[in-house]
């Protein structure tokens, strides 16, 4: 499979996972309500929403909603164009599927944000679970929706000493979605595997083509390049014609004599 279809169907995978718990949570839970998965204490379902950032962080000003959906839209159209780069840039597999984790958790949230307001009712403590509505009937505008949540790991709480502030400190305390894993395991992975990725350069290089061996190379003589030098043929043809001018000399000294 190609790797631009590779991409394209891993950040599909993820969006319908995470559109789907989110569905399901919004229109089975009332708002902060909680249930343990797998009977554990420490591995729940509880719902909430926010208006802010992965892991329920937020801003606290006006136009902070609309201004971070900007940016995540933004966000998205500038790693789309960066997956592209990569493919034509021949980069590592590994590295492309990680940036494709990054990207489909933040298109993820960006639904939420624009269009859940417009879509859902309002979900409220004990007021029963929110509803779908006809479409600009919901609890907010374009852009202005809340983020759904629901997992939540409250591994361990630590006491802390005194010298820390005392008290207990929770671990593991945000809840978080499918998009905001997806996001945290993509950076996770380019951080933890970076080596592994570009360990022969940052571009899969071709194949190097072997050089051809002497045995290959067909024989040449070394006489081929040797040249005759030029004193040597002229002795030669002075050699050639010695003997025929003393037969000359042989023949004068023989008419003489008669």
């Amino acid at each position: 499979m190609k790797k631009g279809y590779l991409v394209a169907l891993l950040v599909l995978v993820v969006l319908l996972i995470d559109q789907a718990s989110k569905f399901y949570i919004k229109t089975n839970f009332e708002y902060n309500e909680d249930l343990m998965m797998f009977g554990q204490n420490w591995a729940r379902l509880h719902f909430v929403e926010n208006e802010g950032m992965a892991f329920g962080i937020t801003f606290d000003w006006t136009y902070g909603k609309l201004l971070l959906s900007l940016f995540r839209i933004l966000m998205v159209i500038g790693l789309i164009f960066y997956i592209r780069a990569l493919i034509a840039a021949k980069v590592p597999t590994g590295f492309v599927m990680s940036v494709g984790l990054i990207t489909a958790g933040a298109l993820g949230n960006i639904i939420d944000s624009a269009f859940y307001g417009l879509i859902f009712s309002e979900s409220h403590y004990h007021g029963g679970v929110a509803e779908l509505v006809p479409y600009g009937e919901g609890y907010g505008k374009f852009l202005h929706g809340k983020v759904v949540d629901m997992l939540y790991f409250p591994m361990h709480y630590f006491e802390m000493p005194e010298w820390l502030g005392g008290g207990s400190w929770l671990f593991f305390s945000p809840i978080f979605n499918v998009a905001d894993a997806a996001i945290t395991s993509g950076v996770l992975s380019i951080l933890l595997f970076q080596r592994k990725f570009f360990k022969e350069g940052f571009a899969e290089e071709p194949a190097a083509v072997p050089p051809s061996t002497a045995d290959d190379a067909e024989p040449e003589t070394w006489m081929d390049d040797v040249e005759t030098p030029l004193s040597e043929t002229t002795e030669d043809s002075a050699a050639s014609e010695a003997p025929s001018e003393r037969d000359d000399v042989e023949q004068d000294r023989k008419e003489s004599r008669l």
